[in-house]
């Protein structure tokens, strides 16, 4: 996992400003009903389920945030966020030193990846790379082996505006293992390499720990009223040496909405990652 502007992406996380991570709720298309005590669960796990949606994985919460029902019914810890910038989750990924993490897209067919998104996803695994990390991103051919499987969203999301989703690190200290993303970025909505790359990163992002930048206040790049995603029981914590506040001038990959163009990592972007990593 909006609409924000009238082409922007709520990358489910991140989200088109007119397509998004929040979701159209088309009258053609059913959605699951979520029991309220699911809800109530969350709610008190300190999330904010207001447009949350019943998935395969389990919940689909802040638009591209994926909640299993293994983490649903995990223990519960409180944590306190002041509203600061850059965040991340508890849990993060464990490098020992120097970490290659693996990743595999299926390409062509029915429910593989055009040309054009491979290629966002081998920039976005070219920008992580490039910084120099404790972890390392590799593409490789074959899914068995791979540590994050990215798949296609169901058609019905893709058409609606749904951009991709993820989860958060394992408390064994793995990424999360799947990232569901539109085939339809570049056939559809004409977004560049670039912009494919933004929003693949993003969702990295949120394997590897990272909250959105405006998690407190998604009105901030998402447009709207003021909504606050939750602190959560997965963790929003400030990462040193980041600025307080968040703004969409500044173009943070993991804002929580985007207009499709080209969000290279920013100076504090670069902080955060190598602050965790």
């Amino acid at each position: 996992m909006q609409k924000l502007l009238k082409l922007a992406i709520p990358v489910l996380g991140l989200a088109l400003l007119t397509y998004s991570c929040q979701k159209d709720r088309s009258t053609d298309l059913a959605v699951d009903v979520v029991p309220q005590e699911v809800i109530d669960q969350l709610t008190h796990m300190g999330f904010n389920p207001d447009g949350i949606e019943r998935v395969e994985e389990g919940y689909r919460i802040e638009r591209d945030i994926i909640i299993t029902d293994e983490f649903l019914n995990s223990k519960v810890d409180r944590h306190f966020v002041p509203n600061l910038e850059q965040y991340s989750t508890n849990n993060l990924v464990t490098t020992n030193g120097n970490r290659v993490i693996t990743m595999y897209a299926p390409e062509g067919g029915r429910n593989g990846y055009s040309a054009g998104m491979i290629a966002g996803l081998d920039l976005a695994i070219e920008r992580y790379n490039d910084e120099n990390l404790g972890i390392s991103f590799q593409r490789i051919s074959n899914s068995n082996q791979a540590d994050i499987v990215m798949t296609r969203l169901k058609k019905g999301d893709e058409r609606r505006g749904v951009l991709g989703s993820a989860g958060f690190p394992t408390a064994s200290g793995d990424p999360y293992d799947e990232i569901k993303m539109s085939g339809i970025l570049e056939s559809s909505y004409g977004l560049s390499t670039e912009g494919i790359a933004t929003i693949i990163a993003h969702e990295m992002g949120h394997c590897i720990g990272f909250r959105h930048t405006d998690y407190f206040d998604r009105s901030i790049s998402c447009g709207g009223g003021t909504a606050n995603e939750g602190a959560s029981t997965v963790g929003a914590n400030h990462i040193p040496g980041t600025p307080t506040g968040a703004t969409a001038s500044a173009k943070s990959f993991m804002l929580a909405c985007t207009d499709g163009g080209d969000r290279p990592f920013n100076n504090d972007d670069k902080t955060a990652l190598n602050y965790l990593y």
